[in-house]
């Protein structure tokens, strides 16, 4: 087997975020979709990315060891192990929190979110808590799938 990465399929319910997944309401983490997985995906990994906070890829949520599931459900508890409503292990995003943290662009604006899901042949020994560069060393040598979507959310 060669380097190629195969797709994955990521979607959202809609192409803007809705009022319950950001700031402006409970700040639940987005219910993904996602479709195309091989037999050998043992584990998934999403990183979801604000570009248009400081740095180019401000990291407003991290999660690994996910089953491969058609879908990520919506509200998954802002704590490093989660065991409902799916397995998980999330770490520390660019705000110093676990856990999802949302759009919560300024009057008049419109943020942009990009999520990234990857298809993992391995589960990773990666603490709780951990952050985006321990995860992406984590992941090197693993990444079997990857796929991404985008979701906006205007105040």
């Amino acid at each position: 087997m060669g380097s190629e990465v195969a797709r994955l399929i990521v979607s959202l319910r809609s192409a803007e975020l809705p009022v319950w997944n950001t700031c402006d309401g409970p700040d639940l983490s987005p219910e993904l979709r996602v479709r195309g997985f091989t037999r050998e995906t043992r584990s998934m990994a999403v990183f979801a990315l604000n570009p248009f906070e400081p740095g180019c890829s401000f990291t407003t949520w991290i999660l690994w060891n996910l089953p491969p599931t058609p879908i990520i459900p919506e509200g998954i508890p802002p704590q490093g192990i989660v065991t409902a409503p799916v397995a998980a292990v999330q770490g520390t995003n660019d705000y110093g929190t676990v856990g999802w943290r949302g759009p919560c662009p300024p009057a008049g604006e419109t943020h942009r979110c990009l999520f990234k899901v990857y298809g993992l042949d391995a589960m990773l020994d990666l603490p709780a808590g951990a952050g985006k560069h321990a995860l992406i060393e984590a992941m090197r040598g693993h990444v079997l799938q990857f796929g991404d979507t985008v979701a906006m959310y205007s105040r």
